[in-house]
């Protein structure tokens, strides 16, 4: 049988979750673990498909086995409904998990010794339970979500949500004195406009907290130095981060993708990048799941162009979507260039970028803080609202757009706040010094290197 440690990843299926895992797995495998990273069918093929002739690198013998498994959906389902994907994974996915285990026990003789769980996919923890194998829950959103998550009985007992999660209030709260105040936009769950999406995700949301209890090992991408609060107030929450992907420059960039993304890497921005002044650039990508309507498409584009600086801007072509909307006939585009989806650890490091427009996803947060890139903040669901609230806030290394009184963020809008984050050097100065300190963090002997040395070491026990 295999003595060396093997540890089986369980992502949720979402770009989001999967890249912050695919970043861990990689680190597993610098200590030298072997992954087994179990994703379903649908989001396995996205990943395969992204990675061009680079296949070979994640089959045969490598230290990390790219696994895929039927979510229980037929071939048109929509798999941006969060919830259906949820309820048919729970249905289907534990039985072939644990037949998995079984499988490379036998076939392989090696022996999973760890399973590490996302939030959503915390029903792994309970096999891990039922078969004697550790387990971990890995959070590759902000800690503040857990601790928002694990005040759920004290927020229905306060009068800010309902039984079913929904909020009564729209008064501030506070999850802790020390705590920065929240609203009820905060509540992440009931953000949509179905309060009955609202009420079912609240529901497995709290199934899911009820299965975390099975573990003692929570890590989560964060560090002390962004939330102290949250980190303080969920102690058993180890921050392991920034994560951040790291490239190998003898290889060149120009050949290099990065593993779990779920569209091929455009490379040619880092050449166009290297073409454009120091501080120039605005970096302009809203993640995997944003989508805009023609109005506030339109805008963006004119808002970009009224601006007069170079611009790199994402924007994603799903064939899911079915849905492109075409760019403005006014729009000339000169002075920016387009990707369908980028590198962007690599674009954020890059010098000649000057500002981040963003939807604050967790990884993108991180990315550009850890980069030193001032923030333009544009949430459009799930916890984007809070980590936009820490961004400008309590961080301050970034502003918000003001929409008009039809909800709709105007090209001189735009204009105005890129101007103005760009002139601020109070953001750009602490931009940078935050930067310092999340590096410092994963030096050897900073905080988070230490706690995954501690992670690393319970693990092989």
């Amino acid at each position: 049988m295999s003595v060396q440690t093997t540890v089986l990843v369980l992502p949720s299926p979402a770009q989001g979750h999967v890249n912050p895992f695919m970043i861990l797995s990689q680190k597993l495998v610098e200590y030298g673990c072997n992954i087994i990273f179990v994703n379903t069918e649908f989001i396995h093929n996205k990943v395969v498909s992204s990675m061009g002739n680079q296949e070979s690198g994640v089959t045969g013998g490598s230290p990390i086995k790219l696994v895929s498994m039927p979510d229980g959906l037929g071939a048109d389902a929509d798999r941006n409904n969060f919830v259906e994907v949820s309820v048919s994974i729970l249905k289907n996915m534990p039985a072939m998990v644990e037949k998995l285990i079984e499988d490379v026990r036998l076939k392989d003789r090696v022996i999973v010794s760890c399973i590490v769980a996302d939030f959503f996919m915390a029903w792994g923890l309970e096999i891990a339970s039922k078969i004697g194998i550790k387990g971990v829950l890995f959070c590759p959103a902000p800690a503040s979500l857990i601790a928002l998550h694990c005040s759920i009985p004290r927020l229905i007992d306060d009068g800010i949500i309902d039984s079913k999660g929904l909020p009564i209030t729209q008064k501030a709260f506070q999850l802790s004195p020390n705590f920065p105040a929240m609203d009820a936009g905060s509540i992440w769950w009931a953000n949509g406009v179905d309060s009955i999406f609202g009420i079912e995700i609240f529901n497995l949301l709290v199934d899911c907290m009820k299965i975390l209890e099975l573990t003692e090992c929570w890590l989560c991408n964060s560090t002390p130095d962004l939330e102290p609060e949250a980190l303080s107030f969920v102690p058993k929450l180890l921050p392991i981060g920034p994560l951040l992907r790291s490239y190998d420059h003898d290889q060149g960039v120009s050949t290099q993708r990065s593993l779990g993304q779920f569209w091929e890497e455009d490379l040619s921005c880092i050449n166009w990048l290297d073409q454009q002044p120091l501080g120039s650039v605005i970096y302009v990508a809203f993640g995997s799941f944003t989508d805009f309507d023609n109005k506030q498409f339109t805008e963006l584009a004119l808002g970009l162009e009224l601006t007069n600086r170079p611009f790199l801007w994402v924007v994603r072509q799903d064939s899911d979507c079915n849905k492109t909307v075409p760019l403005p006939n006014e729009f000339k585009g000169n002075q920016g260039k387009i990707v369908k989806w980028a590198p962007q650890q690599q674009v954020l490091s890059h010098p000649a970028i000057a500002c981040f427009v963003s939807h604050c996803g967790w990884n993108s947060t991180i990315e550009g803080l850890s980069n030193g890139v001032p923030f333009l903040c544009w949430p459009y669901f799930a916890d984007q609202f809070l980590n936009k609230t820490y961004i400008c806030d309590q961080l301050k290394v970034g502003l918000g757009f003001d929409s008009d009184e039809n909800g709709l963020i105007s090209r001189e809008e735009i204009k105005v706040k890129v101007d103005k984050v760009l002139s601020d050097e109070k953001i750009r100065s602490k931009a940078r010094v935050l930067k310092e300190k999340l590096l410092n963090n994963i030096k050897v002997g900073g905080r988070s290197s230490q706690n995954l040395n501690k992670f690393i070491n319970w693990l092989k026990e």
